[in-house]
């Protein structure tokens, strides 16, 4: 476990979610509560379709729930206001790399500084300090098509905490990567997380990848289980 795990990050209260389907509605979220403090990894499992993915997005923002309260810190966030400090506070990984094909891997990485009016030479020193970090000073200035897969996560890893984010969400990370490729982007992942104090919720169907985080719970009948 963590030592010194301290202030809350992120809090989920009673979220719940359901889709149409017809003439009725799917309950996906029954009821989830989830908190995580600063430092601390928490993997979250679950079958195809038990909603760990919708879980991800409500927790960033980036969906609604239909009930429920979600906290980012000591605020309490509705979806419509949560742009506003998303990129700031909030890191994003997918399993798809998202990296724009005509900028190199330092302009993708720099990306959040741009939307947010950050593109600073301190930003572009952290950018290149993180693509240190990940293994990729010497390509920093190749394209993504030039990269391999798992460099190519390990930019979207630097592009995540590049603005220094409380809170980093990753959904199926290595889905796109081989075995022994998704096990380093891993590492690094945990490494850069546990390095910067950045709080990690790591959504994974991979047992041996969720064990190397504090916290394993898995999501089932829509809610959360302690494993």
């Amino acid at each position: 476990m963590t030592e010194g795990v301290s202030r809350e990050v992120m809090r989920a209260e009673g979220i719940r979610k359901s889709y149409p389907s017809g003439d009725r509605r799917i309950d996906v979220l029954t009821g989830v509560d989830l908190s995580i403090r600063e430092g601390e990894s928490v993997a979250i499992r679950g079958e195809s379709g038990a909603g760990k993915s919708t879980l991800l997005n409500i927790l960033a923002g980036l969906d609604a729930s239909d009930a429920g309260r979600l906290y980012w810190g000591e605020e309490a966030i509705e979806t419509r206001a949560a742009t506003l400090r998303r990129n700031r506070y909030l890191g994003m990984v997918f399993q798809a790399f998202y990296l724009i094909p005509e900028l190199n891997a330092l302009d993708n990485v720099l990306m959040p500084c741009r939307i947010g009016d950050g593109l600073d030479a301190a930003a572009r020193k952290r950018a290149s300090d993180l693509l240190s970090k990940v293994g990729l000073s010497e390509r920093s200035h190749h394209l993504p098509s030039q990269l391999s897969g798992g460099e190519r996560q390990r930019v979207a890893v630097a592009r995540a905490l590049v603005n220094e984010p409380r809170l980093l969400l990753a959904d199926e990370p290595t889905g796109n990567l081989d075995e022994r490729t998704g096990e380093a982007v891993i590492d690094v992942l945990l490494g850069l997380c546990a390095s910067t104090r950045t709080a990690l919720i790591l959504v994974t169907h991979n047992v041996a990848h969720a064990a190397k985080t504090d916290r394993v719970l898995l999501l089932r009948a829509g809610q959360l289980h302690h494993v």
